[in-house]
């Protein structure tokens, strides 16, 4: 059902509005609902967990051979360290990439490549991320969205043209996020005008974060443009996606990356477009159909994301579990004390959940299952955010040396707290997932409502005469019925059945398909409950979305479970999986309760009050004392100024060569344009 159709009361002409811009923004559904949608129904479709997806043999052999030659290069050569401290990477790592085939690991072998999967280019970045955080974003911004367009939705002429250089020669760019646009992709101010003989595009505007666009040979720049809808024959905007490159005449990189406290190596450019042309064989996909190009692509930008995360917790749960069993206190380790052991055991039960979500979303995405967008974003809120705790929980219970630069452990904690906000904000894909999660269970509902409930702004007859008249669709008392009983009488449709799982873990399968149950009915009745409210509800949402995600990960930790016994697993390292699997169960079942219970026991009536008196008391203090967002709409430029004394920065007429020998040990700086206007091969000069 079409939100124009729905007749939601209530409900702002501004909320309304942004849930209209979203809807076009996401797109028509898939026309089949995938695992995560089915969850919100309280159906448990096996065939998309069960058995868990292996890649094939070949595939295998390939990836562990890469895998190979890539550990002992990040184990003995890679200037972790000095990326971090330096902020920047060098430009022999850089090369060292490009030659092990780690940059074109995705690229089809026909233009360059290694020709690797979805799930073989996840192993890798999670490696790379268990090492160094800045070069798994690097290579995940290069390959996941830089160029991942061109692989995706690119002519044939705009492949043989440009995947083999970034698969072996240099690095691409993402350009999306702008100074007033972040998770708001459908807001872009970036605009694009088709010249009038077609042969071209002007594109004018600016891009901001655009991870490694100093460095970058090309350019998957995302710009609004006019045209005129087919359907009503108006004109409205809709967005385009383009290829760029830095030697077109108007391309301005004005400052090609600022000091941070994370992923330090990488650098974010702010990119300037005047009246640049670009053309029209540049054009990715169709006209007005960027959006979904920016989409798609994230959707391999969230997995890879959760890679790098998945590796730096693994290496910090085992970093931190070699420490406590080795440091002595009170004449015994640290490991002795319950409340260290419940670290422990909740680090190793967490990574392998999000371990086997991930590579089961990765097979999903190698198998090219058709709605696959709200389990990308479980995925990356699952991971970014248990990866943390992960990572957190080793820094408590290794103490104070944790801290401690040469440890390396913090250089983890500080590159992987970005994540719960990149490639879109956690607050931002809990309600995403509630909303698209349960969007065709809701319509269904709210179609029922329409149909036979009573509309106080009707009279009685109008009100009459439509649930008579509706009273005779068989179909739809089919639907109601239940639906009545569910919710003013208790009566839950029955548990879906668990069955393709290994006997000894049917007790597991049983538990998940009660909560499965639990998180449907609880869906219904917090829309039962809040009614058009729920729009505005976020804490609400939020509680109900997480709890999908953590059905999610159970499921996906079943499915792993069940295919390591299936595979004659055994030795320490099955026993720590299998006991950490058990432990992960007991704790994500008890936070999806806890998240039921607090659909109705919680602090949610008292929040916005304190939340207003807390805005109100803020509006006091002067904006003089305090920085203030460049493009804020109404307060910018009255912030206090930036401090840019004492730290290093990037200006934009200027590139980074790898070597040390700057002022204070910081990197020279030379023209960033080879000849011709394009960067040399995964070169900084």
């Amino acid at each position: 059902m079409a939100f124009d159709n729905l007749k939601l009361k209530n409900v702002s002409s501004r909320d309304k509005d942004m849930i209209r811009d979203i809807e076009t923004m996401m797109g028509p559904e898939p026309s089949t609902m995938g695992f995560a949608k089915n969850l919100f129904w309280g159906r448990f479709q096996e065939e998309y967990v069960f058995p868990y997806p292996q890649s094939s043999a070949e595939e295998t052999e390939k990836c562990e051979a890469l895998l190979e030659r890539l550990e002992d290069y990040l184990k003995n050569e890679h200037p972790s360290v000095q990326i971090d401290q330096e902020e920047f990477i060098p430009e022999w790592a850089i090369k060292r990439l490009f030659d092990l085939g780690v940059m074109g690991m995705t690229v089809p072998e026909e233009y360059g490549g290694l020709g690797l999967g979805i799930t073989s280019y996840n192993r890798v970045l999670e490696m790379i991320g268990s090492y160094c955080g800045s070069s798994s974003v690097m290579v995940s911004a290069h390959q996941s969205i830089g160029c991942k367009a061109i692989m995706l939705f690119g002519t044939e002429e705009q492949k043989k043209l440009y995947l083999p250089k970034v698969a072996r020669e240099f690095l691409s760019a993402f350009c999306l996020s702008e100074p007033q646009v972040g998770s708001d992709a459908a807001g872009q101010e970036t605009r694009c005008v088709k010249s009038e003989d077609g042969s071209h595009f002007i594109l004018n505007g600016e891009k901001k974060w655009s991870t490694s666009g100093a460095l970058s040979g090309m350019f998957t720049v995302m710009a609004k443009q006019r045209m005129v809808d087919p359907k009503t024959g108006k004109e409205t905007d809709k967005v385009t996606a383009l290829i760029c490159t830095p030697d077109m005449d108007g391309i301005e990189i004005f400052q090609k990356n600022r000091s941070k406290s994370c992923i330090r190596g990488t650098w974010q450019a702010r990119i300037r477009f005047k009246d640049v042309k670009v053309p029209a064989d540049n054009l990715l996909h169709k006209e007005g159909r960027g959006l979904n190009v920016a989409l798609t692509c994230l959707n391999f930008g969230r997995c890879t994301l959760s890679a790098g995360i998945t590796g730096a917790a693994k290496r910090a749960r085992d970093q931190a579990t070699k420490w406590v069993q080795t440091r002595y206190q009170f004449d015994r380790p640290l490991a002795d004390f319950e409340l260290v052991q419940q670290r422990i055991a909740r680090m190793h039960a967490f990574t392998f959940a999000a371990d086997a979500m991930l590579y089961l979303m990765t097979g999903m995405l190698d198998r090219h299952d058709k709605d696959i967008m709200v389990e990308t974003a479980m995925t990356k809120v699952f991971s970014s955010q248990i990866g943390w705790e992960v990572i957190d929980d080793a820094m408590q219970i290794m103490g104070g040396e944790a801290f401690m630069t040469e440890n390396e452990i913090e250089r983890l904690w500080r590159d992987n707290r970005i994540h719960r906000v990149v490639e879109g904000s956690n607050e931002v894909m809990q309600p995403f997932v509630f909303a698209y999660g349960g969007k065709q269970l809701a319509e269904q509902m709210i179609g029922i409502q329409e149909a036979l409930g009573w509309d106080s702004d009707e009279s009685m007859v109008e009100n009459l005469g439509r649930i008579l008249g509706n009273a005779s669709n068989t179909r739809l008392l089919g639907r109601a019925i239940p639906l009545a009983l569910q919710l003013f009488v208790g009566l839950k449709p029955s548990a879906p059945g668990i069955t393709r799982v290994h006997p000894t873990l049917q007790p597991y399968a049983n538990r998940l398909s009660g909560l499965v149950q639990d998180h449907s009915h609880f869906f219904k009745m917090a829309s039962k409950w809040y009614r058009e409210e729920i729009i505005t509800r976020q804490a609400v949402q939020a509680r109900v979305a997480d709890n999908a995600i953590y059905l999610f990960a159970l499921a996906a930790s079943l499915s792993r479970m069940d295919q390591l016994i299936r595979s004659g697993a055994g030795g320490a390292e099955f026993d720590m999986q299998e006991t950490a699997f058990r432990h992960g169960f007991d704790l994500f079942s008890l936070r999806i309760q806890n998240n039921i219970r607090e659909l109705t026991e919680n602090a949610d009536d008292s929040m916005p009050e304190a939340a207003a008196m807390a805005r109100r008391y803020n509006d006091t203090l002067p904006n003089a004392d305090f920085y203030i967002h460049e493009s804020s709409p109404i307060a910018a430029g009255t912030g206090s100024p930036v401090r840019t004394d004492f730290v290093r920065q990037f200006p934009g007429d200027t590139g980074v060569v790898a070597s040390g020998d700057g002022h204070n040990g910081a990197p020279k700086v030379t023209p960033s344009k080879s000849r011709k206007g394009k960067p040399a091969a995964g070169k900084a000069n």
